[in-house]
């Protein structure tokens, strides 16, 4: 609603017909007022054509002149102020009460857009300097007190009640604080309702004495159409945006401006803005809960990415770590020696493919002997079978003759028992005679 004030109510100068402007500024009866006022429309006709033409600056440099004190030399469009005031009026305070109010509604309409042009089209379009110093006046409300001191001899409450309508739409619109268009609304509602009459201003501005009706806004239906969107704006916009939701519905219950069925009307209107806020504000903390969540999600998944990179990190060093042991171990394993003598065995053969069967003693599977005559039986029953197995195969490998031998010298040696000596003997010599005649047969073989 507020909003709906800026961008219709305001533009809605430039649309209107010049024809009532000129005739409330024509009917004054000295002639140097009906040239001021002849001039006046004619500016504001000119800087509302520049304006409808997105001509910024040229509209601002139009206007300027019968808004800027009389003697005050414009500097950038900055005024000199002094303890708080200006020096002078702007021609603008001696118009009528519709000139006023088209010419501050066209220099707000102005401010307005000059906010939406942006830094980098409105510095384009004025400058760095001249642009934020307008921004500042409508953001900061400085604003406010120039257009009392310069157009309304400083009188608060002499200032037209349409104009403090656009005034406090504008900084709605665009301060980021809501106190001083709250303390100025007050000011202005307080001035309104306990008007002072100011003997200087009655006989050099006769257009700017009020009586009370006129003033609390009971004079006119206008009078109190605009009151009743000053108490709008007030009560359901900014006393909401700073949170002063009891004071608003005190103010209304206590406004002498407003019958039960306004009050009424304007008391559900507050409890719906408020329960609609309250539903945002549900609505962001949710949403900012769930941002929250998300990223917390978010976190722990990172973690989990994190940790499990590092598991698999610390797997392959212990596995590298295991491997090197595993080869540094076999690298320091000793060699077997049955496959040096196996090795050995196949490269002293004469040529044959035929590998020679070594004989495996298996004593811990065999039951321990009765006595050692028992033993010494079972040992030769071995060599006798050791020995006709190896027998044919001699003759394939004369040296293993000299082998077996060597190996009987030294088995009858461990024996100390001279009968066991004598049967050795007597075994040997058998066994002597069966070689000689294999190897007989097979020296004869192998010359045939």
């Amino acid at each position: 609603m507020a909003n709906g004030t800026t961008t219709t109510t305001m533009p809605s100068y430039m649309n209107d017909s010049l024809g009532s402007l000129s005739n409330s500024l024509g009917s004054l009866s000295n002639p140097s007022s009906r040239a001021q006022a002849s001039q006046i429309a004619k500016t504001y006709r000119q800087a509302g054509q520049l304006f409808l033409t997105r001509r910024l600056p040229e509209a601002l440099s139009t206007i300027e002149p019968i808004i800027t004190p009389e003697s005050v030399e414009q500097n950038d469009g900055h005024h000199s102020h002094t303890n708080g005031t200006t020096v002078g009026s702007a021609p603008i305070a001696s118009a009528s009460r519709g000139a006023r109010i088209k010419v501050w509604g066209f220099y707000l309409t102005f401010l307005n857009a000059v906010v939406e042009l942006g830094p980098e089209e409105g510095k384009q379009a004025f400058g760095s300097t001249k642009w934020k110093y307008l921004v500042n006046k409508a953001r900061d409300g400085t604003v406010w007190e120039d257009i009392v001191q310069v157009g309304y001899h400083g009188i608060e409450g002499n200032v037209d009640g349409d104009v403090v309508i656009n005034l406090a739409t504008l900084l709605l619109t665009h301060s980021p604080s809501q106190k001083l268009n709250q303390n100025r609304l007050e000011t202005y509602l307080s001035a309104i309702s306990h008007p002072s009459f100011d003997i200087t201003s009655a006989l050099t501005t006769p257009r700017l004495r009020r009586t009370h009706s006129a003033a609390s806004g009971t004079n006119t239906p206008r009078d109190l159409h605009t009151n009743l969107k000053l108490l709008e704006l007030y009560t359901l916009h900014v006393l909401p945006r700073n949170q002063e939701w009891d004071y608003a519905r005190e103010f209304i219950m206590m406004s002498e401006v407003l019958d039960d069925e306004r009050k009424e009307g304007f008391l559900q209107a507050l409890h719906g803005l408020r329960e609609e806020q309250e539903e945002t504000a549900i609505k962001e903390r949710e949403i900012q809960k769930q941002q929250q969540e998300q990223m917390e999600q978010q976190r722990r998944k990172e973690e989990e990415i994190r940790q499990a990179e590092l598991r698999r990190v610390d797997d392959e060093a212990s596995r590298r770590k295991e491997e090197s042991k595993r080869q540094q171990q076999q690298q320091q394993k000793p060699p077997d020696p049955s496959s040096p003598s196996s090795s050995k065995s196949g490269r002293n053969g004469p040529g044959t493919s035929r590998k020679i069967p070594v004989p495996k003693k298996d004593v811990t599977r065999r039951p321990p002997p009765a006595s050692f005559y028992k033993r010494a039986a079972g040992m030769i029953a071995a060599l006798q079978t050791l020995l006709l197995n190896t027998a044919q195969s001699l003759s394939n490998n004369p040296m293993a003759l000299m082998r077996a031998v060597l190996f009987l010298l030294m088995f009858a040696l461990a024996f100390g028992k001279q009968e066991v000596r004598e049967r050795v003997r007597r075994m040997l010599r058998q066994i002597w005679a069966k070689i000689s005649g294999t190897v007989g047969m097979g020296v004869k073989v192998s010359y045939i």
